[in-house]
């Protein structure tokens, strides 16, 4: 994805300069341009909540299988004391 905003980013700089007496079509070129990183900014924040949620999925996983081992023990105990 940075490869397809990064081409984005090249092809209207090449418009932009293009176009040196256009100030029209150099405010929307950079417009453009703007548009593209912000967009490109927005995907690469995704993704890194993506990652920090599945890490945190992981863990909450481990935290469980944990717990539940602790609660087989646990009535393991319980079983062991109720029957002396």
């Amino acid at each position: 994805m940075k490869k397809i905003a990064l081409t984005l980013v090249a092809v209207s700089a090449l418009g932009l300069a293009a176009c040196q007496g256009n100030s029209t079509a150099n405010t929307a070129a950079a417009n453009e341009s703007d548009a593209t990183n912000a967009a490109a900014n927005d995907l690469e924040n995704a993704a890194t909540a993506v990652e920090s949620a599945a890490s945190n999925l992981g863990d909450a996983a481990a935290n469980v299988a944990d717990q539940a081992g602790d609660v087989a023990a646990n009535a393991a105990d319980a079983a062991a004391n109720s029957a002396k």
